[in-house]
């Protein structure tokens, strides 16, 4: 790591009272310079309650909206505009309202992975994290419109028994790690335990393969290393996981069911660029105040779960 450059990002940092946050599958140099790492839950709650001023988003566009949504009186940057998601931008506002106009008693579940306006639209937002505890808590008479991972939306389904009508959206990365890739990693590594992340597009393959195989957000899969006694996990997620999971747990091992499974859009973000951004108070992310207030009340809701 640089740490001239790193110097300098703290400095500019203290000057501006800013925080960085940053998502667990950024790079590990920039998950290292962050004030706080985690998923999308745990990033959202600590936007929520940051005393910061200037908040510099290390992660992808619908999570820097998030943040601006959450802190309207602050000022929120990332530090890459182009960072966007293959999985947010498979559906659209007026998707979801068509569903709403056809379904004038239905509930709309939107996982954070959306744009604002589609949140906006929402009746309550969802991680991976609490996406279970969440649709389990709903009015059982009312359908569901789950929006817009298909295979979070199955994994819901199987969790609590609710039929949902489901969005056919997906992460370009996560529905690339196929029941092949995974069969392939448990054989090299029987006796390892296999955490998967519900947006994989084989979950029902994956409980075939390993009953016991835990599906979990990255958050989850973090705390279960570090308590399981198993030395030894096969993680099928985006690999930049990897790094917290082996810096909380040193003396274990992880072995990645697909090393390619990168997120181009989440690489993105550089230690330069969060310099830039600090520097030139650059690239606000602003969220018209309607969407906003409309937004906000789903994303709360979302926070209060779990």
């Amino acid at each position: 790591m640089n740490k001239d450059l790193v110097g300098q990002i703290l400095d500019l940092k203290r000057e501006r009272n800013a925080i960085i946050l940053a998502h667990s599958y950024q790079r590990d140099e920039v998950q290292d310079i962050a004030d706080f790492v985690g998923d999308s839950l745990g990033l959202s709650r600590e936007a929520a309650k940051t005393d910061a001023e200037v908040i510099v988003f290390a992660g992808v566009h619908f999570m820097a909206e998030t943040a601006a949504i959450l802190n309207p009186d602050k000022t929120v940057l990332i530090p890459d505009v182009e960072a966007g998601c293959s999985l947010a931008d498979t559906i659209k506002a007026a998707d979801v309202q068509s569903w709403k106009d056809d379904n004038p008693d239905g509930l709309v579940v939107a996982y954070v992975n959306t744009s604002a306006e589609v949140k906006a639209l929402s009746d309550v937002c969802v991680t991976s994290a609490n996406a279970v505890e969440v649709v389990s808590g709903l009015d059982q008479n009312r359908p569901i419109f789950f929006v817009p991972d298909m295979f979070l939306g199955a994994h819901v389904e199987r969790k609590t028994g609710r039929k949902m009508h489901l969005w056919l959206g997906e992460c370009h990365v996560h529905a690339g790690i196929g029941e092949r890739e995974i069969n392939s990693k448990l054989s090299e590594h029987a006796d390892a335990e296999f955490l998967i992340h519900p947006e994989c597009s084989c979950g029902s393959a994956c409980l075939y393969l390993k009953p016991d195989a835990k599906i979990m957000s990255t958050e989850g899969m973090v705390r279960h290393s570090q308590t399981s006694d198993s030395k030894e996990f096969v993680v099928a997620t985006e690999v930049g996981i990897l790094h917290r999971l082996q810096r909380y747990s040193p003396n274990k091992n992880f072995f990645p069911v697909k090393e390619s499974a990168v997120c181009e859009y989440m690489k993105m973000i550089t230690l330069e660029k969060i310099l830039d951004s600090l520097v030139k108070n650059q690239f606000k992310v602003e969220v018209s105040p309607d969407i906003a207030d409309k937004a906000r009340r789903s994303l709360e809701s979302m926070i209060a779960v779990g």
